[in-house]
């Protein structure tokens, strides 16, 4: 796992990636994964970005308190509270998976936080959970996570179950796949954490704040890739529709859920060229706070 930095929330002690300088970026990463999903992408953008990259309530090394909101609105709380702690007036914010959920939330209810705004594949609406993944929240619900999660402690199983949001699982090393899931089951707290997590799996949260991303004017990429199988490429469209502030979807063909981590040099491109139609900021923002 890359180096972290900690700082303490409300919602616990968030453990994050940070590096660059410049505005800063903010990275939201989804259910399973931890900031090392983004490596690659922040790369590609540290020269231009000051890049933060958390790891979410229930996830990496982030220590979520024992009674903190772990829901996505939730989650989306925790992101206001940690650009607070860190004393950035705005930032650009880039999502994946259930990251992007949760990155919707911010953004909707808390819109002059956000410079801009870039959405790759992730549950948005009332489209999620997605079908292929039910039966993981429905398993988790009746047997407990650590149930679901114990085999996974074995590589061949976790990259067969992790894989289907990759293009080329067999790419990922046993040492990426423990970094992933060995966080997951440090700790029975941890573990009664990410079952109060999946219960509170409920699209109403993106669904109630519909009518605010309709008024959300900051500039928005929504970059998709066309062969995963949980998020289908219409709902990059319909991000597209009720987002003012975006394009049209920029579609990657055969990438998978993840491909921000298999294809990163892609999404930084795509990020220079969003962050490029907004207004710079000075060289010296990062020590300024934004």
């Amino acid at each position: 796992m890359s180096d972290r930095r900690t700082i303490e929330t409300p919602s616990g002690r968030i453990a994050y990636v940070d590096r660059g300088d410049g505005p800063t970026a903010l990275f939201v990463h989804g259910v399973f994964l931890n900031a090392d999903l983004w490596d690659g992408v922040v790369d590609g953008v540290s020269d231009v970005r000051r890049c933060i990259v958390p790891d979410i309530l229930c996830h990496g090394q982030t220590r979520e308190r024992a009674d903190a909101d772990v829901s996505f609105a939730g989650q989306a709380e925790m992101l206001l509270q940690l650009v607070d702690a860190l004393d950035l007036r705005q930032v650009d914010l880039v999502a994946n998976d259930s990251g992007g959920a949760i990155a919707q939330i911010f953004a909707a209810r808390h819109p002059e936080r956000v410079r801009s705004l870039a959405l790759t594949n992730c549950d948005v609406h009332d489209g999620w959970p997605p079908p292929a993944f039910v039966p993981t929240v429905q398993a988790v619900l009746a047997a407990g996570f650590r149930a679901v999660a114990e085999p996974l402690s074995n590589p061949a199983v976790a990259r067969e179950a992790l894989g289907v949001g990759f293009e080329h699982p067999e790419r990922l090393s046993d040492a990426t796949l423990r970094g992933f899931l060995e966080p997951l089951l440090s700790s029975d707290e941890r573990v009664k954490n990410l079952e109060r997590f999946f219960a509170a799996m409920d699209c109403r949260q993106t669904v109630e704040v519909e009518p605010l991303l309709r008024r959300l004017q900051a500039p928005t990429l929504v970059m998709w890739g066309t062969a995963d199988q949980f998020f289908d490429v219409e709902w990059a469209r319909w991000l597209s529709k009720t987002i003012p502030g975006a394009g049209d979807p920029i579609l990657v063909p055969d990438a998978k859920l993840f491909f921000p981590m298999e294809r990163p040099a892609r999404v930084a491109v795509e990020l220079r060229k969003l962050w490029g139609q907004g207004q710079a900021a000075p060289s010296g923002a990062r020590a300024s706070g934004s």
